[in-house]
């Protein structure tokens, strides 16, 4: 996956017939659906795969108890068939994980177990494990900081934990092995129309270069989650809003504040969300929240609000107190949710289901969904890109198609930090053999070496220290002290394979440390 490669394809294609605007986990999904029905097909991202909402998630491919709970059955229903296609085709990220819910009341244990029974039932042959009543000793002993003062039982249950901008990346590269194009930093700063004010294509600038290129194509989709509005202005000055977006964060710890290979889940918080600790890369994520906002950004920031909200539910859950001072990142993500039919509807209300918008200029936008369902969503926008732009009818296949990288792995393959390159690990350690000087660690406290930094380069698109550092290593979002600390490293590895001099890298290095102390609290800015 070289980007020059892809660059060069807009030139040799004067006509595609399905054009994606987005590069997180619904356009991707689309791309790799269209080209593997034999479409021609272009997806451009303006900034990197997965930089919004898609590298921002809570980790987890999950039917959705909580929507079990709103009697949303159908949702939970596609939920969890999707989450066993998950698990079978990128299986070297998608893992089987148990949830633990403890209860502090006598009714709670058999009202959650009969509720999880269902869920069980609902995933069919595609279960990954059947749910059970735990006593009191046992809860503590799967969860050994849980705070036993007035715990009675336990419920365990199983669902599914990924790693989210690995499976984009794994995505792009699915649909490049399927002869799709697929670009990063390429920004759509037009939409092309007929006469008749049709869609007929995009204009898109590069971010690198400033060159621009006119791509034109049968079907266009708008696959921008939070910006969707912003296309849906290019296409039209008189629109309605069709995304609110709702704003989520989690606060990542050091895990010895749950040593556990089970998962927390809190059913019903003091503002009656659901709460995870997710034991994720070695260390414990905790979240998430739900706050509607008024704008939307690149960067999202954690209100103070929020942290406390997270703190104080764990601190409450967890005989091990976490401080401000433990925090190691927070990341924020933002969901685009379909705008609510009700006024003052709430954003726990709001459901979680995708709708497809097609614009009288033949504009087809996706609002809403989640990763667990991406192959579906991306299934549903190209089939009504079929019925709209009379493409040629041909079935979809991602059901049964291995993602990038598909292969079994274990818990002790786990143990090894490479396991998410699945497939491509045996190229890596070739890497480093070849020449030893990557095998330099990036920070002395972690795995990651140099090789995987020049493999991102050379394979992934990596363009930038914040492109490395948080979407293929994933190192911002476990502790963000430790990326800043290897940012000039990361800078010097971009620099050599990309051609760039000592300015730029000065400038990616200034760049870098400014979001990446967007990952930490105020008080610990560097």
């Amino acid at each position: 996956m070289k980007r020059s490669q892809e660059l060069a394809k807009i030139q040799e294609t004067p006509n595609w017939d399905v054009i994606i605007i987005g590069g997180g986990a619904s356009g991707l999904g689309s791309a790799v659906d269209a080209a593997t029905r034999g479409y021609k097909t272009i997806l451009v991202e303006a900034v990197d795969f997965a930089k919004g909402t898609s590298s921002r998630s809570t980790k987890l491919a999950h039917g959705g108890v909580r929507y079990l709970e709103q009697g949303d059955f159908s949702l939970v229903i596609e939920a969890l068939k999707e989450r066993g296609l998950m698990t079978k085709n990128a299986a070297h990220l998608v893992r089987n994980l148990s949830f633990v819910i403890p209860n502090y009341n006598w009714w709670g244990g058999y009202f959650y177990t009969i509720g999880l029974k269902l869920y069980d039932l609902l995933a069919g042959r595609l279960s990954l494990g059947s749910s059970q009543y735990l006593s009191k000793a046992k809860t503590i002993e799967l969860l050994p900081t849980i705070e036993q003062k007035g715990l009675r039982n336990g419920v365990i249950y199983h669902d599914g934990q990924f790693d989210d901008s690995r499976m984009a990346i794994n995505l792009a590269q699915t649909a490049i092995e399927n002869g799709a194009c697929i670009l990063n930093y390429a920004k759509v700063t037009h939409l092309l129309k007929d006469k008749a004010h049709k869609v007929i294509g995009v204009v898109i600038e590069d971010q690198e270069t400033g060159t621009k290129h006119e791509i034109k194509g049968k079907a266009i989709i708008n696959a921008t989650g939070v910006f969707t509005n912003s296309i849906m202005k290019m296409n039209d000055k008189v629109y309605k809003k069709y995304i609110v977006p709702s704003q989520g964060i989690h606060l990542v710890f050091d895990k010895s504040f749950l040593p556990s290979n089970d998962a927390l889940m809190i059913p019903k918080t003091s503002d009656g969300r659901v709460l995870f600790a997710v034991p994720w890369h070695d260390k414990i994520v905790i979240g998430t929240t739900d706050t509607l906002i008024k704008s939307h950004s690149l960067e999202p920031i954690a209100t103070e609000k929020e942290i406390e909200f997270v703190l104080e539910t764990a601190q409450r859950f967890l005989s091990k107190k976490p401080t401000r001072a433990d925090v190691l990142a927070v990341f924020a993500g933002l969901r685009p949710l379909a705008a609510p039919e009700k006024e003052g509807q709430n954003t726990k209300e709001v459901s979680r289901s995708h709708k497809i918008i097609v614009s009288e200029t033949g504009l087809i936008s996706i609002t809403g969904g989640k990763w667990t369902t991406y192959r579906k969503i991306a299934e549903d926008i190209i089939n009504k890109a079929i019925s709209v732009h009379n493409l040629p009818k041909v079935a979809c296949k991602t059901d049964h198609i291995a993602i990038h990288g598909n292969q079994t792995t274990t818990a002790l393959d786990r143990e090894n930090h490479l396991y998410i390159y699945g497939t491509d690990i045996p190229a890596i350690l070739q890497l480093q053999e070849n020449e030893p000087e990557l095998k330099e660690k990036l920070h002395p406290d972690y795995d990651y070496t140099l090789a995987e930094v020049a493999w991102s380069i050379r394979n992934e698109m990596a363009r930038s220290i914040d492109d490395v550092l948080a979407r293929r290593v994933r190192l911002l979002f476990l502790d963000a002290r430790a990326a800043i600390a290897c940012s000039e490293k990361v800078a010097d590895a971009l620099a050599k394979e990309l051609g760039y001099d000592e300015t730029w890298k000065e400038n990616q290095i200034a760049v870098f440390k400014t979001l990446a102390n967007g990952f930490l609290l105020k008080e610990f800015r560097l």
